[in-house]
């Protein structure tokens, strides 16, 4: 079985780097259909690194159609612990520049149509996620981008929305009267669910325009994120190479590996077999095993 310990979910072009070897593809499946690409697996520095596109290779994906679960719950199957998401940002605030880089700390849900959660039908689970990124994950990002030479800030909170179209002025001015600080599509449903599935998860945001709000920016356009994540592309690279060598062996000093021991609420003999099939992964280590099936007797003729 093949196995990695960090994946990273952003572009298709982040797992092109320079030091990544034994690289291998896998196609996995999920009971939550296909994931958005096939994972590929590979070798940095002394980790073993699953690389997932989240809109496929060739960006094919609208943000609203990425398959989150299937692909939180592939990279679990290969025993993930940690996710290193990268994703494009427009900033809502003067300081947080293009090009800059941002580890927030705090999201702000304004998605409406996407699947939040691995449950329900049936089983019923109410994670803690009042701290939604990984305190230790992003502190390891952070000291990487600062190796990495980027103009990085620690902490934020980010604001997603569905898209795929961009703000209104209205709604980007609301945004900061909210005390927002970036904006993006991407870390919700992602970040609910590697809580769920008890992996650390944190964002390296990568600042590429000023919303629609800043009076001498232009407004944001696909041209603009484009030309700025190919001029980030490099720097997101560097930031991966350093984090694995930040990121500690032990899940030590962060509740994300224990989400799930006080969050199940359904009575367990109460829980559908379907749903314990298909969570085993998540759910085992908290539910008896299951008892075996009483061999039936054969009737007499």
């Amino acid at each position: 079985m093949e196995r990695a310990t960090i994946g990273v979910v952003g572009g298709s072009g982040v797992y092109q780097m320079e030091g990544l070897k034994e690289v291998k593809e896998l196609k996995i499946k999920t009971p939550f259909g296909d994931p958005s690409d096939v994972v590929v697996l590979g070798v940095l520095g002394n980790q073993r690194v699953a690389f997932l596109p989240r809109h496929g290779r060739g960006h094919r994906i609208l943000p609203s159609e990425v398959p989150a679960r299937a692909n939180i719950y592939a990279l679990k199957s290969l025993g993930v612990e940690r996710i290193i998401s990268m994703s494009a940002c427009g900033s809502l605030r003067e300081d947080f520049a293009p090009l800059d880089i941002v580890v927030p700390d705090q999201l702000y849900d304004r998605t409406k149509v996407r699947a939040t959660t691995f449950f329900g039908d049936g089983l019923v689970v109410h994670i803690s996620f009042a701290d939604p990124f990984c305190p230790e994950l992003s502190q390891a990002l952070y000291t990487a981008a600062q190796k990495a030479g980027a103009r990085v800030h620690r902490g934020g909170s980010l604001v997603v929305i569905d898209g795929p179209q961009f703000s209104t002025k209205a709604e980007s001015e609301t945004y900061r009267a909210m005390k927002m600080d970036i904006i993006g599509m991407t870390a919700l449903p992602e970040a609910k669910l590697a809580r769920e599935a008890e992996i650390c998860y944190a964002t390296v945001a990568m600042v590429t325009d000023y919303d629609v709000w800043h009076p001498e920016h232009d407004t944001v356009s696909a041209e603009m994120i484009v030309q700025n994540l190919l001029k980030n592309a490099e720097m997101g690279k560097r930031i991966v190479r350093y984090a694995v060598d930040e990121i500690p062996d032990a899940r030590a000093h962060c509740p994300c590996p224990n989400a799930l021991r006080d969050a199940i609420i359904t009575a367990r003999d109460r829980i559908p077999a379907k749903s314990r099939k298909n969570l085993a992964l998540m759910l085992d280590k908290y539910l008896p095993p299951e008892k075996p099936a009483r061999p039936t007797k054969k009737s007499k003729k």
